[in-house]
Protein backbone atom coordinates (compact mmCIF):
# COMPACT_ATOMS: atom_id res chain seq x y z
CA UNK A 1 0.00 0.00 0.00
CA UNK A 2 1.66 3.23 -1.14
CA UNK A 3 0.81 5.91 1.13
CA UNK A 4 1.61 9.58 1.22
CA UNK A 5 1.12 12.53 4.38
CA UNK A 6 -1.32 15.26 4.24
CA UNK A 7 1.07 17.52 4.76
CA UNK A 8 3.47 16.00 1.01
CA UNK A 9 0.14 16.16 -0.57
CA UNK A 10 -0.45 19.89 0.30
CA UNK A 11 3.59 20.72 -1.00
CA UNK A 12 3.09 19.00 -4.22
CA UNK A 13 -0.11 18.37 -5.40
CA UNK A 14 -0.36 18.65 -8.88
CA UNK A 15 2.97 16.18 -9.27
CA UNK A 16 1.20 13.34 -6.85
CA UNK A 17 -2.10 13.92 -8.75
CA UNK A 18 -0.45 12.89 -11.77
CA UNK A 19 1.47 10.10 -10.14
CA UNK A 20 -1.95 8.67 -8.88
CA UNK A 21 -3.19 9.27 -11.97
CA UNK A 22 -0.95 6.62 -13.92
CA UNK A 23 -0.35 4.56 -11.05
CA UNK A 24 -2.36 1.32 -11.37
CA UNK A 25 -3.22 0.72 -7.78
CA UNK A 26 -4.77 3.60 -5.49
CA UNK A 27 -2.03 5.85 -3.57
CA UNK A 28 -3.47 6.57 -0.05
CA UNK A 29 -3.51 9.91 1.67
CA UNK A 30 -2.50 9.85 5.69
CA UNK A 31 -3.09 12.41 8.66
CA UNK A 32 -0.93 11.52 11.32
CA UNK A 33 -0.56 7.94 10.65
CA UNK A 34 -4.96 7.22 9.50
CA UNK A 35 -5.94 6.66 6.39
CA UNK A 36 -7.94 9.99 5.74
CA UNK A 37 -8.51 9.63 1.58
CA UNK A 38 -7.51 7.90 -1.69
CA UNK A 39 -6.27 9.14 -4.98
CA UNK A 40 -6.66 6.37 -7.90
CA UNK A 41 -7.26 6.31 -11.56
CA UNK A 42 -10.45 6.35 -12.61
CA UNK A 43 -10.24 3.50 -14.85
CA UNK A 44 -9.98 1.53 -11.50
CA UNK A 45 -13.36 2.25 -10.20
CA UNK A 46 -15.59 -0.52 -10.82
CA UNK A 47 -18.95 1.52 -11.67
CA UNK A 48 -22.35 0.62 -9.60
CA UNK A 49 -24.54 -1.67 -11.75
CA UNK A 50 -27.80 -1.34 -10.56
CA UNK A 51 -30.62 -3.94 -10.86
CA UNK A 52 -33.97 -3.09 -11.37
CA UNK A 53 -37.33 -4.88 -10.47
CA UNK A 54 -40.64 -4.38 -11.24
CA UNK A 55 -43.37 -4.42 -8.19
CA UNK A 56 -45.74 -7.09 -8.65
CA UNK A 57 -48.76 -4.33 -8.40
CA UNK A 58 -46.69 -2.82 -11.43
CA UNK A 59 -46.95 -6.01 -13.42
CA UNK A 60 -50.14 -6.71 -12.85
CA UNK A 61 -51.34 -2.94 -14.21
CA UNK A 62 -49.13 -3.74 -17.00
CA UNK A 63 -51.22 -6.57 -17.86
CA UNK A 64 -54.77 -5.44 -17.35
CA UNK A 65 -54.63 -1.48 -18.09
CA UNK A 66 -55.16 -0.06 -21.78
CA UNK A 67 -51.91 2.30 -21.78
CA UNK A 68 -53.93 5.45 -21.22
CA UNK A 69 -55.58 4.31 -18.21
CA UNK A 70 -51.95 3.04 -16.97
CA UNK A 71 -51.09 6.40 -14.29
CA UNK A 72 -54.47 5.57 -12.81
CA UNK A 73 -54.42 2.76 -12.35
CA UNK A 74 -51.13 3.44 -10.45
CA UNK A 75 -52.32 6.48 -8.18
CA UNK A 76 -55.64 3.82 -7.34
CA UNK A 77 -53.08 1.60 -6.26
CA UNK A 78 -50.83 3.85 -4.21
CA UNK A 79 -53.78 5.77 -2.56
CA UNK A 80 -53.66 8.66 -5.02
CA UNK A 81 -57.00 9.82 -6.95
Amino acid sequence: MTTITLKELHGTTGKITRRAGSAGTPLYITDRGRVIAALCNPALIRPKTRTRALLPEFKNHMKKSPKGLLKNALNATRGKF
